[in-house]
């Protein structure tokens, strides 16, 4: 079973429509028995940062939640804000991340004399920065994602670095790190695209 972790902050309903269509029984939960039981965790996000944390430690997932993806090493894949919580710190709050990834959250900001929109929104294409990893096999090519974000992820370690999308510059649009895969865009919204990356999250991947 994939949990999909229901802290009140997330495009749920998509996610776990996603899942069903790859064929896995997947919930969404907040139950502490049914996220210890499941294969994969699925942290997804909408929304700021601050309140996503505030929203995790209401419910009591914080420290079940380091358990399960620092100690169980339970594959865990994060998706938008739940991407970013992964990291240590964004600029968007003053909360701290989970830290499960060296990494750390900052607004985009158009150069001198540029034009950038922010958000960030709409399709955009990841390119693998690493051969041969599994969370990307068979997706089409080139990879288009969905993408609704004003913050992006920065990689303070750059072995961390798994894809990047240009947008006024280059930015890291997935990281991972062993059991832990944050992507900023939305899989859940990126049709064939999308699709193959939960097939891939369910039958493929354990570690990067």
């Amino acid at each position: 079973m994939i949990a999909i972790v229901d802290y009140d902050v997330g495009n749920v309903g998509s996610v776990l429509n996603m899942l069903r269509k790859v064929g896995v029984e997947a919930r969404i939960t907040r139950d502490p028995a049914e996220l210890r039981d499941s294969e994969k965790l699925v942290l997804p996000g909408v929304g700021a940062f601050d309140e996503a944390v505030a929203n995790l430690r209401r419910f009591e997932l914080v420290d079940l939640l380091n358990e399960l993806v620092t100690e169980m090493r339970k594959p865990v894949l994060g998706v938008c804000l739940g991407a970013q919580l992964m990291t240590r710190s964004s600029e968007e709050g003053t909360c701290p991340g989970f830290g499960w990834l060296d990494a750390h959250i900052v607004r985009f900001k158009a150069a001198e004399g540029e034009s950038l929109r922010v958000p960030h929104m709409g399709w955009n294409v990841v390119t693998p920065t690493r051969e041969g990893i599994d969370i990307f096999a068979n997706v089409p090519q080139p990879m288009r994602f969905y993408f609704v974000h004003s913050y992006h992820m920065v990689a303070d370690a750059p072995d961390i670095e798994v894809g990047v999308t240009t947008y006024g510059r280059r930015f890291a649009s997935v990281l991972g790190k062993d059991n832990i895969l944050a992507m900023q865009y939305h899989p859940e919204k990126s049709h064939k695209y999308g699709l193959q990356i939960f097939r891939n999250f369910v039958e493929r991947f354990q570690s990067c």
